[in-house]
């Protein structure tokens, strides 16, 4: 049996699961691997260091797979932000046709690349956002509750609030972020109002996912308690796995007199690209969800698919059928 929704439909997909965009980790070798497996796999633009390396990488992830993959674009402040346009453009040019954009001022970016023919599922942690992008015209959003790892808002909704409370006010397919891990979570989408999933967090323990292994046991090891707010005192709130880092930047920033430039050091990217590659969790912040709390194992992508899918359908055939009179 399968599961069809209006996600699997749009998508050309077999499972209504996608893989989030997530910085490092969002490469060909996971985003076929999801694909493949009968997914949605998604690179990450701006892990690639120039638009040029992300046309390759475009072209090495088809080498990999022929089903279906998009490419998140995420436009966050800077003072030296990327370059946006240049990075759209070489999605365009390169003829994927499903992107997740996310982040602030999307407009511009949602204009160009619907003109051209380009699915987008957009990524909101607020209802009002929400709205919004369905009146600019996206396809798909993708609404993440609190739980979610990475920048889930400033305004601490938990997905099972979040969830229905978006699917009352949007009429276009929704996926579920935040939170899931398993086939209990997807039912569990599916019946709070969307058609489908997006997890990032159980991606990173996959077999496939190219990060260190140490890092993957991490997050094995880790419970649902294992996570820490950070940013939250500059209106930036950011959720990060528990580690000797993230500790030490939530102490610094609990100080009264503390400013970012106080753990700036200890936040950038590169850093946190170090833990990654390297396993070393006292290089920098490894970010990851509440949802470490229901990993016990690291599969490859098939197996989990395959096994979210059978999970789900049971508890819908089975456990939910059987309190029907």
């Amino acid at each position: 049996m399968a599961i069809k929704t209006r996600i699997t439909q749009l998508l050309g997909i077999a499972h209504p699961i996608v893989q989030g965009g997530m910085m490092w980790v969002g490469r060909a070798e996971l985003a076929s691997a999801v694909s493949n497996a009968g997914g949605l796999g998604i690179l990450t633009a701006l892990t690639q260091p120039t638009p040029h390396d992300l046309r390759r990488e475009i072209d090495r992830c088809r080498t990999m797979t022929d089903k279906p993959f998009g490419v998140n674009l995420t436009i966050l402040p800077s003072v030296s932000p990327p370059p946006y346009a240049e990075y759209r453009r070489a999605i365009i040019d390169s003829g994927v046709k499903i992107v997740e954009t996310a982040g602030h001022n999307p407009r511009e970016h949602i204009e160009d690349f619907k003109s051209h023919g380009v699915t987008v599922l957009h990524k909101c942690t607020a209802v009002r956002h929400a709205v919004s992008a369905q009146k600019m015209g996206v396809d798909v959003i993708s609404i993440d509750g609190f739980e979610c790892a990475g920048h889930p808002g400033e305004d601490d909704i938990p997905g099972l609030i979040l969830i229905p409370a978006a699917a009352d006010q949007i009429s276009i397919p929704m996926l579920a972020s935040g939170g899931i891990g398993d086939g209990r979570g997807l039912a569990a989408a599916l019946a709070l109002g969307a058609e489908g999933v997006n997890m990032g967090t159980r991606f990173c323990a996959t077999v496939e996912a190219p990060i260190h292994d140490a890092i993957k046991q991490l997050l094995v090891a880790n419970s649902e308690r294992d996570t820490r707010l950070i940013f939250r005192r500059f209106q930036n709130t950011g959720r990060v796995a528990a580690t000797p880092v993230s500790d030490r930047v939530v102490e610094i920033s609990a100080r009264p007199e503390a400013v970012f430039e106080d753990i700036r050091p200890l936040v950038s990217g590169a850093k946190g690209r170090e833990a990654l590659e390297t396993g070393n969790v006292e290089a920098g912040l490894v970010w990851a969800g509440q949802v470490q709390g229901l990993i016990n194992d690291i599969p490859t992508c098939a197996q989990l698919l395959s096994r979210m899918v059978a999970e789900a359908e049971d508890v819908i055939r089975g456990r939910l059928g059987g309190f029907l009179a």
